[in-house]
């Protein structure tokens, strides 16, 4: 079924652009879409799978890209490299952080990553000298993969695309895995888990350093495909919408964080035209959303599905 389904999104990904060459929400939203997509999904691994809430992942999203930004800019690294260099950061950052916050829970845990998200922002704004300060960097290069210049919305969106599907690939790979199964253990019952042998720590660290990649991998595309960076990219709503990305698809599920960050992208594009109404209909759409469908979009509507599919057939098999 995971494999039908990543066939699935596949073939839509691959067929929007050639039925639609054209459109705006193809090629420029869908790489907005497509980039919210790696952040879900790798935040998902952490929130979804292992249970450990994450209210500061933006700054792994902003290490990425000031990374890429900083090294090709006044360093002339090519770009490839300064995206490993901003990956490198990122998880070896992460990785740090994971003991001693992950140690947390609830509340607390919630608390110590804002905490985070919040003092790697201010870091952003106060170091002029580095990142450009509250005006940003501009004149970021493209990204150029092997000599091949990435430019155009059309080449963006085959890029992103693509990460995007690899992001997905690689999550439904490290769920079916036997770190998949401990994390879920984990979000169970930490206590059980580390009853039966289970190493949870070491696993809540993975979960933590592989969407920290995820985020700065993400990062590093979004610099280039911008070609500018400032800190209002990376605030504390930027964790929020990402969290919320994650819930409103459906937590513990790959395709359902991937559904939910299209969802809420297109949604927050759609409800530009009704201006000074845009927040009161985006609030009212997800109090609804949670409060008919508390699993998510996603997986509520798969349920939806199952059932009146059960109920025609009982209707056929009657017949």
């Amino acid at each position: 079924m995971r494999l039908a389904g990543f066939g699935a999104f596949a073939a839509g990904v691959t067929l929007l652009p050639v039925l639609f060459p054209d459109n705006y929400f193809v090629t420029v939203v869908g790489v907005s879409a497509g980039l919210h997509v790696i952040l879900a999904v790798g935040l998902n691994l952490l929130i979804g799978y292992a249970g450990q809430i994450s209210l500061g992942h933006a700054a792994f999203f902003g290490m990425g890209a000031y990374a890429s930004a900083i090294l090709t800019t006044r360093h002339a690294w090519p770009s490839l490299l300064a995206m490993a260099a901003g990956l490198l950061i990122a998880g070896s950052i992460a990785w740090l952080l994971a003991r001693p916050i992950l140690r947390l829970r609830g509340h607390y845990l919630a608390m110590a990553t804002l905490g985070f998200g919040i003092i790697v922002h201010v870091v952003m704004v106060q170091a002029t000298g580095w990142t450009g300060g509250p005006d940003g960097m501009a004149g970021i290069p493209p990204l150029n993969l092997l000599g091949w210049e990435v430019d155009g919305d059309r080449r963006w969106y085959g890029v992103v695309s693509a990460a995007a599907l690899l992001t997905i690939w690689l999550s439904l790979n490290i769920v079916d895995s036997r770190v998949g199964r401990a994390l879920r253990a984990v979000r169970g019952s930490e206590f059980a888990a580390q009853m039966m042998g289970i190493d949870a720590a070491g696993a809540k660290t993975q979960a933590f350093v592989v969407s920290a990649l995820f985020a700065a991998f993400a990062g590093s595309l979004f610099a280039h495909q911008q070609a500018f960076v400032s800190p209002d990219s990376f605030s504390l709503m930027v964790s929020v919408d990402l969290v919320i990305m994650v819930v409103l698809g459906g937590m513990a599920s790959t395709f359902g964080a991937a559904f939910g960050a299209i969802a809420l992208t297109l949604l927050n594009e759609g409800l530009v035209v009704f201006e000074d109404y845009e927040m009161l209909i985006h609030g009212a759409l997800l109090m609804i959303v949670m409060i008919f469908l508390p699993q998510g979009l996603f997986v509520g509507l798969s349920q939806v599905g199952r059932r009146l599919s059960a109920v025609f057939y009982c209707q056929t098999e009657k017949r």
